[in-house]
């Protein structure tokens, strides 16, 4: 078992109208890169921040480990940085001005 990145396809097409016989064809439109500015190596994909085993035999008894643990990272960042609410604004007076 190993932990999984993207499947790396980071050239990208879009918006490609259908053949009349209902074939298509393709061309790139996009390529993806980094918040630093550097172009993702296409067929690498992206490596994960948090690395979870990947084991089919665990998802076929009905747990999700990528999941749980997904939930346990939330569960931890909101432990740390819990959401405040929003200020409520006074209720405005929205009666008809009288003439």
């Amino acid at each position: 078992m190993d932990t999984l990145r993207t499947w790396g396809g980071l050239i990208g097409i879009s918006g490609v109208p259908a053949l009349v016989d209902g074939g298509g064809v393709t061309a790139p439109t996009f390529r993806m890169y980094s918040p630093d500015g550097k172009w993702f190596a296409e067929g690498h994909g992206v490596d994960p921040d948090i690395e979870v085993v990947d084991d089919p035999a665990i998802m076929a008894k009905g747990q999700d480990p990528q999941l749980e643990r997904g939930i346990q990272e939330v569960m931890r960042l909101l432990s740390q940085k819990p959401p405040l609410p929003p200020k409520r604004p006074p209720y405005q007076d929205r009666a008809p001005v009288s003439q």
